[in-house]
């Protein structure tokens, strides 16, 4: 199992990568954040790899940090879920973004990844909320179960997406600005405080 390649870019794609290790070629397929991580080809790199096998193919995954090849394996557990897939997942939302999506049971988010419908999306969310919270990523573990359905926090959440943050994001931002504030905080205090959350 290789686990770990640390080497020179040779060569990138679209979605795949060439690692030189000692004069070795590795084609290593990685998602559009990971590819940008690499730097120029030409330096030195290392990726996290997943080596997929099936009946006819045989495939070296890469990942930057090893919290998104997590985020790869969990994925590809779901059904529907293939490398592909995942990968164009992790393209779309970084691991902190995926994991409030997959606590909030934000099905809306994960489906902006390339060939997410939003059946598959429901079921990603679904199977992998309640392991959402034990894998890297960045933000409030869980910000949906924090801000409450109704009340100042539920409209201060929907002030921000109405303007024009992520559904996660603005969970994330309203939860943080309520454990700053406190429980009985007002909307438009949460909002202001929110804001400067979301947008740091």
């Amino acid at each position: 199992m290789i686990a770990k390649l640390s080497g020179r870019l040779d060569e990138t794609g679209e979605d795949w990568a060439i690692v030189d290790v000692q004069g070795v070629g590795y084609l290593v397929h990685c998602s559009t954040k990971t590819l940008a991580a690499l730097g120029a080809v030409g330096q030195a790199c290392t990726v996290h790899t997943d080596l997929q096998v099936s009946e006819n193919d045989m495939r070296l995954l890469g990942f930057a940090e090893s919290g998104e090849r997590d985020w790869f394996r969990l994925l590809t557990q779901v059904q529907g879920v293939g490398s592909k897939v995942a990968l164009a997942i992790l393209s779309a939302l970084s691991t902190g973004e995926l994991r409030d999506a997959c606590a909030a049971g934000d099905a809306a988010t994960v489906a902006r990844a390339q060939g997410v419908g939003p059946k598959l999306a429901g079921r990603i969310v679904n199977e992998l909320k309640d392991k959402a919270g034990a894998l890297p990523g960045g933000g409030v573990a869980g910000a949906a179960r924090i801000t409450p359905a109704g009340g100042a926090s539920a409209d201060a959440v929907s002030a921000l997406q109405n303007l024009g943050f992520k559904p996660a994001v603005a969970a994330q931002a309203v939860a943080r600005a309520q454990e700053e504030l406190g429980e009985g905080a007002g909307e438009g205090d949460l909002i202001r405080v929110a804001l400067k959350k979301a947008a740091g």
